[in-house]
């Protein structure tokens, strides 16, 4: 029966990728619209291709560093001759996980300017089927990567006795996670940097200073900013979720074998997460909603869906314990804990992010007094917003371990239970990350209605839409970030494991009196800080070129306000691709030389105890700036609705400023601090073998 379940994991990657192309020919045939419609979209087409080929070309010398480190220590005997490929292979499908998802989008968003001028049902039709493209395509290359290692790694050591076999094949297969979360971070803050420096630059100079509109084609930098929207909402997006995806299955995988599981607890987290793309499948069909559908009707329509996969792979999660694993049913426990919290963390998002609710229209409110208060309001918001979901990830961690421990299990089967939770948190990523995707298409479907002039109703419709896309992106960042302190205490397990294969005879002394232990949780602590300053440094930096080229092309290009001059687009591109490739370079560097750097110093223990000080302050970190970016975000669209005195007013200049103060927090900087987490932990785990050899304390 095991070896029937790894090869129906196979089965369901072929069926997400079938079913991903089949809605990418659906987009394809979809009508493209005017000729002028189809120029703008080839523009963002094109800067989006620019950026990724000069993009994966700077990431490649990275991993062929990182590659040659790693075949000089297989030399020395400290790794196995496949965790190098098993590293390259990670970070190849992470990245065509995001390209795939990217040229799709580019496709996609001027048909649904096109779809949404006959009705906002058909808009969210076109965008949502793009954004299916992206979540199946992930899941897809995610459980086919999964499939592949183990049955070359299941060959390979099949002379071994079980456990040991096992113990080679997920110690290997631990390894693409880091190459997925190398390529997720370069991905993530990259396009981070590109897509807010562009947005901070079009709406400071173009809204503020200029009073012109959003996405207007007088702004130079209004194809940039849909870009950008291209290279990080959607590329860092899906290379950030397939990372997530892959290495809770993984991590979870390493666990079984400690756990004593054997073959049937390995197989356990693939087999839920292939029976997930049947049930986030079925949830698709039920995704439409009506013309004039307000906000609360479509945030309806697409819980439907997601509320649909959730409690079929409920259903079907049971059964796959109870032929797996019939002796220990507490596991479904922590499955469906790990369901559950994402849901209500799901929620709590949707709570503090979308203008439906009170925290987002008192945070609109706010704006009558000025820019300050709108940016005091949003930070408040965003600390009050981590409460519930460090609440609810407690509960089920505590939940998952005390239930898949039992009576008579012991420490390890608790830990598997915790792994398994964050498996059923993302079982359903293929819509999930579905409805989280089709927002930046319907945001790039309003700048080309905008561009081209067509029936305000259309841009009616795309902002609803792209309104709707900021909740949902807010609450699919939720869960990525919400399954990394699952996942990351899995990962903390699996390094300590490692250690004990390395060197059976070293002692962890993990006291809190330990002076080790107390310096590595405040490295730990601080280093998520460390990276949002980076980043945040950046996009700054970024910014002020784009804010002084849009300022110097107002000035210079006779007849440009009054739309008798033609921008210069591609400036303004090029300057932020440049920027962006420049400057996520040394968050990237922070989050893969921390690690060694610790352990080479305070060894084992320092490492285990900075990875639990990232993992605390990472999660409350990246959900208070995700979560308050959002709400910024979505309190400017509140008032653009007419709502304290609509567009142009002083409360809307207010809330442009705080949706700009928020734009670098729940595009760059929030989002991949999910991505520092367990890149740190995968990189730990990968160097074990060199902090034990030769450490300092």
């Amino acid at each position: 029966m095991e070896s029937m379940a790894f090869i129906f994991t196979g089965i369901g990657s072929i069926i997400a990728l079938v079913f991903s192309f089949l809605k990418f020919k659906s987009v394809h045939n979809a009508p493209e619209g005017t000729p002028e419609m189809a120029r703008i979209s080839k523009w963002v087409s094109d800067g989006a291709n620019a950026y990724l080929k000069r993009q994966y070309a700077g990431v490649a010398i990275f991993l062929a560093v990182v590659f040659a480190a790693m075949i000089c220590m297989a030399f020395a005997g400290m790794l196995s001759w496949f965790t190098p490929f098993a590293f390259l292979t990670g970070a190849f499908f992470s990245g065509l996980a995001g390209f795939v998802g990217m040229r799709t989008a580019t496709m996609a968003n001027c048909r649904t300017a096109n779809a949404a001028s006959k009705s906002l049902n058909s808009g969210l039709r076109v965008a949502f089927d793009a954004g299916t493209v992206m979540g199946f395509t992930v899941v897809g290359l995610g459980l086919l990567d999964l499939t592949i290692w183990y049955f070359i790694l299941n060959a390979a050591f099949a002379a071994l006795p079980v456990a040991e076999r096992l113990t080679e094949i997920t110690a290997n297969m631990l390894t693409f996670g880091m190459g997925a979360s190398s390529m997720a971070l370069f991905a993530r803050v990259g396009g981070g940097i590109f897509t807010k420096a562009a947005d901070v630059g079009a709406d400071l100079v173009g809204k503020v200073e200029a009073g012109i509109p959003e996405d207007d084609p007088r702004n130079p930098a209004v194809i940039a900013d849909n870009v950008g929207d291209n290279v990080g909402d959607v590329a860092g997006m899906g290379a950030d979720l397939y990372e997530s995806y892959v290495g809770s299955i993984i991590s979870t995988a390493a666990l079984a074998v400690a756990a004593g599981y054997s073959v049937q607890g390995v197989a356990l987290p693939m087999f839920i997460a292939a029976l997930g793309v049947v049930a986030s499948l079925v949830g698709t069909f039920f995704i439409k909603t009506e013309e004039g559908a307000s906000q609360r009707n479509l945030l309806k329509a697409l819980r439907t869906g997601t509320y649909i996969s959730a409690v079929l792979i409920a259903v079907i999660a049971f059964v796959a314990i109870k032929v797996l694993l019939p002796e220990h049913m507490g596991i479904y426990v922590a499955v469906f804990a790990g369901l559950v919290a994402g849901v209500i963390i799901g929620a709590m998002t949707e709570y503090y992010t979308s203008d439906t609710y009170k925290p987002t229209q008192k945070l609109a409110e706010s704006s009558e007094t000025g820019s300050a208060t709108i940016v005091i309001s949003g930070l408040s918001l965003g600390m009050l917003s981590t409460v519930g979901p460090v609440i609810v990830v407690g509960i089920a961690v505590l939940v998952a371990f005390f239930c898949s421990k039992g009576a008579t299990g012991g420490f390890a089967q608790g830990l598997y239970g915790v792994g398994v939770a964050a498996v059923g948190m993302l079982s359903t990523l293929g819509i999930t990350l579905a409805t989280d995707a089709y927002g930046p298409i319907a945001d790039n479907a309003g700048g080309i209605a905008e561009m081209t002039g067509m029936d305000p109703q259309v841009r009616e419709r795309t902002d609803a839409l792209d309104s709707l896309g900021n909740t949902t992106a807010a609450t699919g960042k939720g869960f990525a970030i919400g399954s990394a302190a699952l996942t990351a205490l899995a990962l903390m397990v699996s390094y300590i494991n490692k250690v004990g294969q390395i060197n059976p005879d070293f002692k962890f002394n993990l006291a809190i009196d330990n002076p080790i232990v107390l310096v590595g949780l405040f490295i730990g602590g601080m280093l998520p800080f460390l990276f949002a300053s980076l980043t945040m440094s950046a996009v700054g930096e970024a910014a002020q070129s784009i804010v002084v080229e849009v300022r110097r092309q107002f000035k210079e290009i006779p007849g440009l306000l009054e739309g008798k001059g033609e921008p210069d687009y591609a400036t303004c591109v090029d300057m932020c691709t440049r920027s962006a490739q420049k400057l996520m370079v040394a968050p990237a560097l922070v989050a893969v030389a921390v690690p060694v750097i610790v352990g080479l110093i305070m060894g084992p223990d320092g490492v285990v105890a900075m990875l639990a000080g990232n993992t605390v302050t990472g999660f409350v970190l990246a959900v208070m700036m995700s979560n308050a970016g959002g709400a910024w975000d979505n309190a400017k669209k509140y008032i653009e609705a007419g709502n304290f005195g609509g567009k142009g007013s002083e409360n809307h200049k207010a809330a442009v400023v705080g949706d700009t103060v928020g734009d670098p927090f729940k595009d760059t900087s929030g989002p991949a601090i999910n991505i520092l987490i367990k890149l740190c932990s995968t990189v730990s785990i990968v160097f074990a073998g060199l902090v034990v050899a030769m450490h300092l304390l």
